[in-house]
């Protein structure tokens, strides 16, 4: 009979002190992304928000679930960690907003192969952030080691977030009317969509450097697909306080035509110009490199254009004005009409983009 060995938690991969270590790390991220209504800190079972009900007469609640996708796959090519996760919180707190919501808190699950402290204080260091801009609490998570399931360097990421609307102020294709005019908000960039078709085109196809210099982006390649999503929670909440919002549509998978057919409602046609904006560099390129059919890069990519507000047009030039004031590129994109079919499509884009 061979002689018995001691089996270990550790011996089978997974880390409990680098865990505990990761935790102590995080606290002072999870400290600066908070609200008044957090009680208690990291570390507990569960996260605790006290709901002040007073503020609202007939609160309704929010929730989104979102990750990242292969963003992360730039990331770790770079061994840089700290933007993604400003993507992670754009991609749930965005979403939330469309409803008129307020993001209140954000609770992240990362899955890793192997726990590296430092790695991961980064990667919540950029939730922490994309809370911070987005006006919600860090209200804790979870950190999973997966060995044997996941590589060493492997990792992904996940959040779920709540907010709070009041009902009578409840955003939706049920307040959109003829008339109305679609504000664009643009994008940072490609945002946290479309990276396995622009990695495919771009790494695989073009067998482009991520450390390599491009001149039509003034910065390297990977500098350039890890430009963080904008976070446009706070700008959208501040528009409808001064403007008649009908409703958002965030631009994410899908494209623009399918994100905002969402929020017309069927009757309705939201006729959308090409030429009233050019596209950024970032997206010629691919096009150009793969050789890849506009048709599929528009409901691929945000194509510069990250989040659409629907208003009332008499409050067109006021939107505007609000939302450059917080420095947000913002344009009239087009306007809904009566559908002369109510079964067709409920956004079509026409004409074509300038220098693109």
């Amino acid at each position: 009979m061979s002689e018995s060995t001691n089996a270990t938690y550790a011996a089978a991969g997974v880390d409990i002190e680098a865990g505990d270590e990761a935790v102590e790390l995080l606290k002072p991220h999870a400290e600066r992304a908070s609200r008044p209504e957090v009680l208690g800190g990291v570390g507990g079972f569960a996260g605790l928000f006290s709901l002040k009900l007073d503020r609202w007469k007939e609160p309704v609640l929010a929730s989104s679930t979102d990750g990242v996708g292969t963003k992360i796959a730039v990331a770790q090519a770079l061994d840089k960690h700290d933007t993604v996760g400003i993507d992670l919180v754009a991609m749930v707190v965005d979403d939330l907003v469309v409803t008129g919501a307020e993001p209140l808190f954000l609770q992240d699950y990362i899955a890793v192969g192997k726990v590296v402290p430092k790695r991961i204080e980064a990667l919540v260091g950029g939730i922490a952030e994309g809370c911070v801009q987005a006006g919600c609490a860090l209200l804790g998570g979870e950190t999973a080691e997966h060995p044997g399931l996941m590589g060493e360097h492997d990792y992904d990421l996940s959040a779920t977030g709540v907010g709070v609307v009041e009902a009578a102020d409840l955003l939706g294709p049920d307040r959109v009317r003829p008339g109305d005019v679609v504000v664009a908000m643009g994008s940072s960039g490609l945002h946290s969509n479309g990276y396995s078709l622009a990695r495919h085109v771009l790494l695989e196809i073009a067998r482009m450097p991520l450390e390599g210099h491009v001149e039509e982006f003034g910065r390297t390649l990977g500098e350039e697909l890890l430009e963080p999503t904008r976070i446009y929670a706070k700008d959208c909440l501040a528009l409808a306080a001064e403007a008649e919002v009908r409703t958002f549509a965030h631009v994410t998978g899908g494209g623009l035509e399918a994100n905002l057919a969402r929020v017309i409602p069927r009757g309705l046609v939201a006729q959308l110009s090409r030429d009233t904006w050019t596209p950024a560099p970032v997206f010629a390129l691919v096009a150009q490199r793969g050789k890849v059919e506009r048709a599929e890069m528009e409901k691929t990519f945000n194509m510069g254009v990250g989040m659409v507000a629907v208003l009332d047009a008499e409050d067109a030039d006021r939107a505007l004005a609000v939302l450059t004031a917080r420095h947000v590129p913002a344009w009239v994109l087009g306007e809904v009409r009566a559908a002369e079919d109510s079964d067709g499509p409920r956004a079509v884009l026409s004409g074509d983009h300038p220098r693109f």
